[in-house]
């Protein structure tokens, strides 16, 4: 036989191969990636006490908080390492998207327009939209339409930021990267007030005795609960995630957690 021809072959049978091998590795659903390479890699914003925040431990800095929680209970219940990704939170359902991460945890609503983008679970936790001001003016912003012409912040690219905008709508909305930064615009009086979810709005309060929350009603719906979004299709990955969500929530672990970590961050403060 002539080699020329067997070597034509081999070449052929080899490029097959490896196209095979590659489409097999493009059509695996998520949840098999996440089990092949043992890891699920968790993107989240740790400016988000008690859901997720930085604290000493052992004179080391570590990722702590109730989102923390739950993405350790998805890696056990997936038989997987979890390696915790922080980000700042505009950042992190794209980095979902580039694959940078697996799934994200960080206080994420559901709301229409990234349902378009992400693939979510049953929601984990649901809290109310509050707006805190400083405690000297409490008695000065009663309704929403006390903040008429005036500054209210929000974190950038949060569910927040369009409450702020759909409902307190007379106000002149600055969007701000993190949260802390809007706190501290609040207590330097650029702006008068940050709209936040509840349990985050008291987490600052604690620490910072010169605020309060003000005496406004937003309303909510929900797109205010907290949710791990994932990419499209992943619906073996959804249904893990979702029976781990029922499990945690029937025996009432995702609020004892909540409270846990809201007393943790008032220690490390």
């Amino acid at each position: 036989m002539n080699l020329k021809k067997i070597a034509l072959g081999l070449v052929a049978l080899t490029s097959i191969v490896t196209l095979a091998a590659c489409g097999s590795s493009s059509s695996k659903d998520t949840l098999s990636k996440i089990k092949d390479k043992g890891t699920l890699t968790v993107a989240l914003s740790p400016d988000y006490a008690p859901f997720e925040f930085q604290m000493l431990k052992d004179g080391k800095n570590e990722i702590v908080g109730s989102d923390v929680d739950l993405a350790n209970e998805i890696g056990k219940a997936l038989g997987v390492k979890v390696k915790i990704q922080a980000m700042d939170f505009n950042n992190v359902l794209a980095s979902v998207t580039s694959g940078k991460a697996d799934i994200a945890i960080s206080g994420i609503s559901a709301d229409p327009d990234r349902a378009k983008s992400y693939d979510f679970s049953d929601s984990y936790y649901t809290a109310n939209n509050v707006i805190v001001v400083k405690k000297e003016h409490h008695d000065k912003y009663a309704t929403i339409a006390d903040f008429k012409d005036k500054k209210v912040a929000a974190q950038k690219g949060s569910v927040q930021e369009k409450v702020a905008t759909n409902q307190v709508k007379d106000a002149s909305l600055v969007s701000l990267i993190k949260t802390g930064q809007a706190i501290n615009e609040l207590k330097n009086g650029t702006v008068e007030g940050v709209v936040l979810e509840e349990p985050i709005a008291k987490s600052y309060i604690s620490a910072n005795s010169d605020l309060a929350l003000s005496g406004v009603k937003l309303d909510s719906s929900d797109t205010d609960s907290y949710c791990v979004a994932m990419p499209k299709k992943s619906d073996k990955l959804k249904k893990e995630i979702d029976a781990v969500i029922k499990k945690l929530k029937a025996t009432d672990a995702i609020s004892k957690s909540v409270e846990k970590n809201f007393e943790l961050a008032q220690s490390a403060k």
